[in-house]
């Protein structure tokens, strides 16, 4: 619709945007186009869903993923047919997601290490973004559901040049010739969630935007002005922008309201802020405040309200000047990780 009314718009059109809109057209996609993820089984019927989790071809652990958009938790690991049936219950039965929920995934569960790799491309040429990792599950050690993300951190050491390479030219370089092929030309940012497993990197899911909390560690080591490479990607110039970074290293520490991933206790005031020296090397990233009606300062309005990101020599030294600011910030109920990062 913006392009239609002439203004610039820096995102993919509708078309290209399904890739993360419906689970089902990306599953179909990267398997018409050989592009390595998970297997995969659909169910739009909770009865068929249930007799293929209760039968002789469903190896657990497995993923149930509802199809559509649900802030990060339509999707269950579920180790038992047990634990699946809560999961076929909350998307088809509850209808905790909408009509997200309305068809189903069941998927193989990979194994290996976690990797984010986010790029632009004006449907021409691909620019590479600094790699990054995050951590999906609520609690220390990986514990506990499915959140958007509780923490990340940028580089990730996991993802060597070699296996980038690999990634550009299995799974990036595929997706934007074959969205060209199928009139869906993809201009804008294009991240694919990753697994490296030892069969190589497998594709989670593809996003069509900037990840939260992937962004803050890779936007703190970005030096490239980014309205520069927003403009070049609109008008089919990316090859003319090289990107420039930022050799140290970030790290994001999320701080979620009581509740969080489940139903959360909004509108408590945050203590502390004034006390964070922000600058070029630390940011208190805001995702789910509001300014207090009663004029007592800033409250929590969301699950997932700051992202406290800072740079460092090290991984361990952004790390812990991270930690170092969160613990200046309180509000009653707060949430976080104690291993982002280690």
């Amino acid at each position: 619709r913006m392009d239609e009314a002439g203004i610039p718009a820096f995102g993919p059109r509708a078309g290209a945007a399904r890739i993360e809109g419906s689970k089902v057209f990306a599953k179909e996609f990267m398997r018409r186009h050989d592009i390595p993820s998970a297997g995969f089984r659909l169910f739009d019927d909770l009865a068929a869903a249930r007799d293929y989790l209760k039968g002789p071809e469903a190896h657990y652990p497995l993923v149930v993923k509802a199809d559509g958009l649900a802030a990060g938790k339509g999707v269950f690991i579920v180790q038992s047919f047990e634990e699946a049936e809560e999961a076929l219950q909350a998307c088809f039965v509850e209808k905790r997601f909408g009509d997200a929920g309305d068809s189903v995934l069941v998927e193989e569960h990979l194994q290996g290490i976690e990797a984010s790799v986010f790029a632009f491309t004006d449907g021409k040429t691909i620019a590479v973004l600094p790699t990054a990792r995050d951590y999906k599950r609520i609690g220390d050690n990986d514990r506990g559901p499915n959140t958007g993300g509780m923490g990340s951190y940028s580089p990730n050491e996991a993802m060597t040049p070699a296996l980038l390479d690999q990634v550009v030219a299995q799974i990036l370089v595929p997706v934007v010739h074959a969205m060209n092929r199928e009139g869906r030309t993809y201009k804008g940012i294009l991240y694919a969630g990753l697994m490296l497993t030892k069969g190589g990197p497998k594709v989670l899911e593809f996003n069509v935007r900037f990840g939260d909390p992937e962004t803050q560690p890779v936007m703190m080591r970005l030096k490239t002005d980014l309205v520069d490479i927003m403009e070049a990607v609109i008008d089919e110039k990316l090859d003319g922008i090289e990107l420039d970074y930022d050799e140290r290293a970030a790290c994001c520490v999320v701080m979620a309201s009581e509740g969080y991933p489940g139903p959360t206790r909004i509108g408590r005031r945050i203590e502390g802020l004034e006390n964070v020296e922000t600058g070029d090397d630390l940011q208190v990233f805001h995702a789910g405040t509001s300014a207090s009606q009663t004029g007592e300062g800033v409250v929590t309005s969301g699950g997932r309200v700051l992202g406290i990101s800072a740079l460092g020599q090290t991984h361990e030294e952004a790390r812990e000047r991270a930690y170092a600011a969160s613990e200046k910030i309180s509000f009653q109920g707060a949430q976080k990780r104690s291993d982002i990062g280690r």
